[in-house]
């Protein structure tokens, strides 16, 4: 819905009127021209024949004017004839040349809202006009036609204000301890009168209003029935509506009066305390269904209500009923006051108008030009239920974070700075664990070993070499070995001596030895080939190591015997070999004759120890292997690279290890896991360079902050990567982070929940101070998401969790006002 607005002061200076348009910013047009004294006559014409027709049962006072002699039918005759001859000069004089420019700026605005908006439903131009006398607020304003020519998407709706304007619009919405509309009907005096179709009426909103009558009873004083009203009014529940049905009648300083009781009026100045109060509580229309209420509505929005409706003049009790049926239809149907009002007054000309002549023309709308228009709002399960529908607004921002967090490059990078933080929060707070002996020794193969050692080809690395790693690990006796190489084809020259070494170790030391492979779409490893003769499966073990290194990867549960992740296979052996002396202990032998992963699987399994129950358990969640297949990672236990390096590894070159005189003592290899792996060579990976990954900050900073010497700060290696994964392993440490779609979908609930609260602050000032420490609660939540990652080892997202936070405390604040 798209509105402009325009405010057109009228003032009266002696025989002159002076007309004022003012929009925008600060644009304004003037024009004078007489007030032409045939619509002065025309409208006393007019007013004496409609009190003429209407002379009974009106709902005010009316002073007799003479004796009555012309029958009904004449008296309709004639005030259909004033009717037209006084819109016919009303309509001449607002058609005169001096009005033209003000003419065409609004409906020029009209006509461009409808072309440049052709995509809004509804195109409004709000007129609201002030006149500064009587004579001109008495004259129906809203019939100035200028419209006519501008189509079906330009409304222009015309609404009166007053010319003084004491206090700024209200702001509050009373929501606080009810959700219906609430509405305060007084039935003041009812002599002459019938309220039956009144209540009626009101009775039809009960669905979505409460409601509370407030009136007379025969047996009440005069005293009592002001207080009973005025206590009505200060309700504490607050009131949305108030409507009026009885006597009522305008007076030149006290706001107007109504007559509340049998010869007992009250005054507006005297219960103008409590309906500022009922304003401050969410008061925002007031419903006049009697008569001469100028000076009410005049009163009533220099207080600072927002909409006054009112009749202008005497009404008739069936008219007055007949209106009220219908404008609370409107408003049933979630309108606003002013379409509300403008589809009544159009209902009253076309279905009554021969039966009630002129009706159409007495109701009018004073507006607080700064104000929302009232209308009701639906009630009831299904509409609690639909106001936590996103809005569209909400509805695009929602989406757009939800599509940009399931970016995988988008993922990473945050995942990556998050890291970074957390390693800084792990430093800063002294919460980093003991350095004892790592649990994984690195002996790599770095660029410096394969200058000393003379190879010119490392990709495939050399096997003789790789033999000559083995025999020295032999002799240190390490009791897990690992081999990050992958052995699929043949070296003929040098197979049988790595083959010959590796079953020295076997033979010797019954050392494991755990080869990597990789595994293909049909969930088969390739590994180890068995014409090389490197290794056979009945007394080693292989595992696939193809898996990202920011992620743990486990083995669906209980499931390790077709395939089985390479740090896991690794995990198990070396936690195994914590437990050797349990009865059937599996032995590596090279006499085996059974497939020797299947023994170690089966009796890992099998075994009841607190030390392997852990890992007997980690294995991956259904739903992270559900969303695997959209090349989602939800729920994948993440390396945690918020601990420092010499935390989870030692690093041991291999040139240093095959140097005789160089000392391994700082090393427990007969306690470690030993992996031989690439060192971040060029040429390292299945394809040349892809077994080094961009380092994480998290690992640069450690590097940089503990002096680490590595050939490449800036790069990790795949073994890093593993060896990570191991530790977390072998801690029992397994990091869950949540998805971001999941975190953005949770606060977008509570945002909504949020925002609607936000709605029961009745005071701008309180809403915008609980805004403002709202905007905190991320930098809050920050820091406790930091220590929850330590502590309870869950990683919660943070990003895109506040923006979708802040997004609503934005809307929340920043409301648009809508027309």
């Amino acid at each position: 819905m798209l509105s402009s607005i325009f405010r057109l002061k009228i003032q009266q200076i002696e025989s002159s009127c002076l007309f004022e348009l003012s929009w925008g910013k600060g644009q304004q047009l003037t024009a004078t021209l007489p007030y032409p004294v045939n619509l002065e006559q025309s409208y006393q014409q007019w007013q004496k024949a409609y009190l003429n027709f209407y002379r009974t049962a009106l709902r005010g006072r009316v002073v007799a004017t003479g004796k009555i002699t012309p029958t009904p039918e004449e008296w309709r005759r004639q005030l259909v004839q004033a009717e037209a001859q006084l819109l016919f000069e009303f309509d001449s004089w607002l058609r005169s040349p001096e009005l033209y420019e003000i003419r065409n700026e609004i409906t020029q605005a009209a006509q461009n809202s409808t072309h440049n908006k052709a995509n809004i439903n509804n195109c409004y131009i709000n007129l609201f006009i002030t006149c500064n006398s009587l004579s001109l607020e008495r004259l129906p304003w809203e019939t100035w036609e200028l419209s006519k020519q501008l189509g079906s998407l330009a409304t222009i709706r015309i609404a009166r204000t007053p010319t003084n304007i004491k206090k700024a619009a209200n702001t509050a919405i009373n929501n606080k301890k009810h959700s219906k509309v609430r509405i305060i009907a007084i039935l003041g005096d009812n002599t002459g009168l019938n309220f039956q179709e009144d209540l009626l009426a009101l009775d039809s909103l009960k669905h979505i209003a409460e409601i509370e009558l407030v009136g007379w009873q025969p047996q009440q004083t005069a005293a009592e029935v002001k207080q009973q009203i005025c206590q009505a009014l200060e309700d504490e529940k607050g009131w949305d509506i108030l409507f009026f049905a009885g006597h009522s009648n305008e007076t030149a300083i006290t706001g107007g009066e109504l007559a509340v009781a049998p010869k007992v009026a009250i005054s507006l100045s005297e219960i103008t305390p409590q309906l500022q109060k009922a304003q401050k509580l969410g008061l925002k229309f007031a419903l006049f269904n009697s008569c001469n209420g100028l000076s009410l509505a005049n009163a009533l929005i220099s207080l600072g209500l927002s909409q006054v409706a009112i009749m202008r003049e005497p009404i008739h009790n069936q008219v007055a009923q007949v209106f009220l049926i219908q404008f609370l239809g409107e408003l049933a149907k979630y309108q606003d006051v002013h379409d509300a009002l403008m589809a009544t007054c159009s209902y009253l000309k076309q279905k009554h108008n021969l039966t009630y002549p002129s009706a159409s023309l007495i109701p009018s709308l004073f507006c607080h030009p700064e104000a929302q228009l009232f209308r009701l709002k639906p009630w009831g399960w299904q509409q609690q239920i639909k106001q936590w529908f996103p809005t569209r607004l909400e509805a695009i921002a929602i989406t757009t974070l939800a599509a940009i967090s399931l970016l995988s490059p988008v993922h990473d990078v945050l995942l990556d700075t998050r890291l970074l933080i957390q390693s800084i929060y792990r430093d800063v707070t002294n919460q980093i664990p003991p350095v004892t002996t790592p649990p994984v020794l690195l002996v790599e193969i770095d660029e410096a070993s394969i200058n000393k050692a003379g190879i010119s080809d490392p990709h495939p690395m050399d096997r003789k070499y790789l033999a000559q790693i083995v025999d020295r690990i032999t002799v240190l006796d390490a009791p897990v070995v690992a081999i990050d190489y992958l052995f699929d084809r043949q070296q003929p020259a040098n197979d049988p001596i790595l083959a010959q070494s590796i079953e020295n170790a076997v033979e010797q030391n019954n050392t494991w030895f755990i080869f990597a492979a990789i595994k293909n779409n049909q969930s088969r490893e390739t590994g180890v080939n068995p014409n090389t003769g490197i290794a056979d499966p009945n007394w080693s073990l292989q595992g696939y190591t193809n898996t990202l290194p920011q992620y743990l990867k486990l083995p669906p549960s209980r499931d390790c015997d077709s395939s089985c992740p390479f740090t896991y296979l690794i995990a198990i052996a070396y936690t195994l070999h914590q437990e050797s002396s349990l009865a059937n202990f599996p032995q590596a032998k090279l006499n085996n004759q059974e497939d020797f992963r299947t023994q170690i699987v089966n009796h890992f399994y099998q075994t009841d120890s607190p030390n392997l129950a852990f890992l007997q358990q980690a294995s991956s969640d259904p739903l992270a292997n559900f969303a695997q297949n959209f090349n989602r990672v939800w729920l994948r236990p993440i390396n945690d690279f918020s601990l420092p390096p010499d935390v989870v590894y030692d690093r041991l070159p291999t040139w240093q290890l095959l140097k005789q005189n160089e000392p391994t003592t700082n090393y427990r290899i007969n306690q470690q896991i030993i992996i031989i792996a690439p060192g971040g060579y060029r040429q390292a990976g299945i394809t040349p360079g892809s077994d080094n990954f961009s380092a994480p900050l998290a690992v640069v900073y450690w590097r940089e902050r503990f002096g680490l010497i590595v050939p490449n700060p800036y790069k990790l290696t795949g073994s890093e990567a593993n060896a990570y994964m191991i530790h977390h392993l072998l801690t029992q440490r397994l990091v869950i982070p949540i998805p971001d779609l999941w975190a953005i979908a949770l606060i977008a609930i509570l945002g909504k929940g949020l925002t609607l609260m936000l709605r029961t602050k009745t005071e701008y000032p309180q809403r915008k101070q609980l805004l403002l420490g709202l905007i905190t609660i991320p930098v809050i939540l920050a820091l406790l998401e930091l220590q929850l990652y330590i502590t309870a080892e869950i990683l919660l997202p943070w990003f895109f969790p506040s923006v979708t936070f802040l997004f609503y405390i934005w809307s929340s604040f920043n409301k648009p006002k809508t027309s």
